[in-house]
């Protein structure tokens, strides 16, 4: 689940506990909500930890090897290398 879907299941959740005064005959709205709220607020947590561990780099400063460059005198684009 990522923060997009976490947000949106707390975002519906409120709306479904506070904003709504709708009856439906088996279920209650307000712990539908709660429960919506509930799972945004893990999957957000769950979320944030996950991606904070990949963050994580080692940099070096030490260089990793050395090149050897070599200039030519004489250009001749014609001339095949």
């Amino acid at each position: 689940m990522g923060i997009g879907a976490s947000l949106a299941l707390i975002v519906i959740g409120a709306i479904l506990t506070f904003a709504l005064n709708v009856r439906v005959g088996f279920v209650d709205l307000d712990v539908v909500g709660w429960i919506m709220m509930a799972a945004g607020a893990l999957g957000l947590i769950v979320t944030t930890w996950i991606w904070g561990s990949r963050r994580r780099s080692v940099v070096t400063d030490a260089p990793t090897g050395y090149r050897r460059v070599e200039e030519r005198e004489e250009y001749d684009p014609a001339d095949p290398v």
